[in-house]
């Protein structure tokens, strides 16, 4: 791994789209490149996400994680529960670098994610805090909770709970099986659910929770 900063001429070709997405300045996403890399790397020795996926980084990873900052635009403070390779923690926290008040919780139960999590948020001094730690163990205050490819709907709500009874709003990345997931989840809990399409897949959904209790419908 290179100790320079990467710059964008670095980085494999971006989709126009993707480029403009948010409004990224060229510092943000100079630092999204470096995260590239060391996920790239660190991908050869642990199975941070599939392989396949990199090739598509921009898209499959970033334009995924970042889309959920349309739906809480005002939201300074997260909590990414089961963060793994810092997707979509590690990106929101980049994007909001520039924003006071700013922090990102990535919180993990592996320890050798943790460790990579860490060098991620050092290296790239990004508003984040890494807690090594299971999710329903860890109690944080924040305005949003999310996850992606964390656990089924079901199994995170139960995670998410604390964080939404301490006053968080629920937002998780979904790929195309989230109106089952939902259906499941019904089975269990009572809450809100909008879907909206993903940016980065039109199979996939973003969804909002609200209102959420436990015990069906």
């Amino acid at each position: 791994m290179s100790a320079g900063r990467a710059t964008l001429s670095d980085a494999p070709d971006i989709p126009p789209d993707v480029r403009k997405a948010f409004g990224t300045t060229p510092d943000r996403e100079a630092d999204i490149e470096v995260f590239r890399r060391m996920l790239c790397e660190a991908n050869l020795h642990a199975n941070l996400v599939g392989a396949a996926s990199l090739g598509a980084f921009w898209r499959r990873h970033y334009l995924d994680s970042a889309q959920l900052l349309a739906y809480a635009p005002h939201a300074l403070t997260w909590a990414d529960l089961g963060s793994g390779a810092g997707l979509p923690g590690v990106v929101l926290a980049i994007l909001l670098k520039d924003r006071a008040a700013a922090r990102v919780h990535l919180v993990e139960s592996r320890a050798k994610r943790c460790q990579f999590l860490t060098e991620v948020v050092n290296r790239l001094r990004i508003p984040a805090v890494v807690h090594h730690g299971r999710c329903e163990t860890i109690r944080l205050e924040v305005d949003v909770v999310t996850a992606r490819a964390c656990a089924p709907l079901d199994r995170l709500l139960t995670l998410a709970k604390p964080y939404v009874d301490l006053g968080a709003e629920a937002l998780f990345l979904k790929g195309r099986g989230a109106g089952e997931e939902i259906r499941e989840a019904a089975k269990s809990w009572r809450f809100g659910a909008k879907t909206f399409p993903s940016l980065s897949d039109p199979r996939g959904r973003v969804v909002k929770i609200s209102d959420l209790c436990r015990g069906a419908r």
